[in-house]
């Protein structure tokens, strides 16, 4: 599989560089107008922007992503101290590698402490999954959603690499399987968007692409950072694998996702289907998939590369979605331009550039 990417990067190379060089200058440009894409906020929204602008330094050697990154922590960091809920744990992933790269022990610092916050005080829901909380006048008690696996549990994962402490690669392990076995169809083997603990049931039962997205980003990532301090179950691995084999029966010939991936009357979903390729190129690296599956991830980055426009916007991103009530409201979500959306794409690419 490697000697396949490598073989396709000498080929586009060129390309996806150009692209992703656009997909970043983009999200950096100032568009704080724009819910979507307003950067200088500390949620989920630009916590996966920074996450991916981390991915675009360390693939493309990238010195004025770094510098974002450093600056856009200090600007914003005391905003962090408004809304401790699990969405807006998303910008502390960046945090290990800027301590590693700085060695300024205020990343580490904070990092430990919002991990400890993580492990002892978060809500969790009567099965002990991370509740899935939000920095909106919202509440969701008792759910839990795929979106949890990439916006808390790989920070999880990050911080216990660094530390090496095997209570925190312990937490990020249990969470991914309980969110795994929570979540997955039995039949189709992809993620339901939300399970609500209390009523035992997945709620409106979409299977949400962009959910299937934060997981299969995630979870290849997360299993990678703590191997070294705790066993990996193989059913967290035949897991992943089941999900991914489920993904690929609803893939459009485009390469791209609907929205709901069984409902081929909804539109089609750019940035899950760049975080579902993304899983993809890393399960394939990590060996969790063979490279068998190398055909899939290319034919979703050709479709995710046809929905970028010359300023480097990714076109064709929901909104903000969180369980909706019934699965034809999730045809409803507004299409609007996103850190998420560019963060995803950028995250595709740097992984065919690495």
């Amino acid at each position: 599989m490697r000697r396949g990417l490598k073989s396709l990067q000498q080929v586009n190379n060129k390309l996806i560089k150009e692209a992703a060089d656009k997909v970043y200058h983009y999200m950096t440009t100032d568009n704080s107008s724009e819910w979507g894409m307003d950067i200088h906020k500390w949620d989920w929204v630009p916590g996966v922007g920074v996450i991916s602008i981390l991915h675009y330094h360390q693939n493309c050697s990238s010195k004025d992503a770094f510098d974002f990154l450093v600056q856009w922590v200090e600007t914003n960091q005391l905003k962090a101290q408004q809304n401790r809920v699990i969405n807006s744990m998303a910008p502390y992933a960046i945090f290990p590698d800027l301590y590693r790269q700085t060695g300024n022990r205020a990343y580490l610092d904070a990092a430990t402490e919002i991990g400890q916050w993580m492990v002892n005080k978060a809500p969790r829901t009567r099965e002990g999954a991370f509740e899935h909380t939000v920095t909106e006048n919202a509440s969701f008690p008792e759910q839990v959603w795929g979106d949890t696996l990439f916006m808390a549990v790989l920070f999880l994962a990050r911080l216990a690499r660094l530390t090496g402490k095997e209570s925190f690669a312990r937490e990020a392990l249990n969470q991914s399987e309980l969110h795994l076995r929570l979540l997955q169809d039995p039949e189709s083997g992809v993620l339901f968007h939300g399970w609500n603990c209390a009523e035992k049931n997945h709620m409106s039962a979409a299977k949400w692409t962009r959910a299937n997205a934060w997981a299969a980003a995630g979870v290849p990532e997360i299993l990678q950072e703590i191997k070294d301090l705790v066993d990996i179950p193989f059913e967290i691995k035949q897991r992943y694998k089941r999900m991914v084999n489920g993904l690929i029966t609803f893939q459009g010939k485009n390469g791209l996702w609907h929205t709901v991936m069984d409902r081929s009357d909804f539109y089609q979903e750019t940035s899950g289907s760049a975080g579902i390729a993304c899983g993809i190129v890393r399960g394939i690296r990590q060996g969790l998939l063979d490279d068998s599956y190398q055909a899939v991830a290319l034919n979703s980055l050709i479709g995710v590369l046809s929905q970028l426009d010359d300023n480097g916007m990714v076109n064709g991103v929901s909104g903000g979605t969180p369980v909706m009530p019934t699965i034809g409201d999730y045809n409803e979500i507004s299409v609007i331009p996103s850190l998420y959306g560019q963060g995803l794409t950028l995250m595709l690419l740097s992984e065919f550039l690495a």
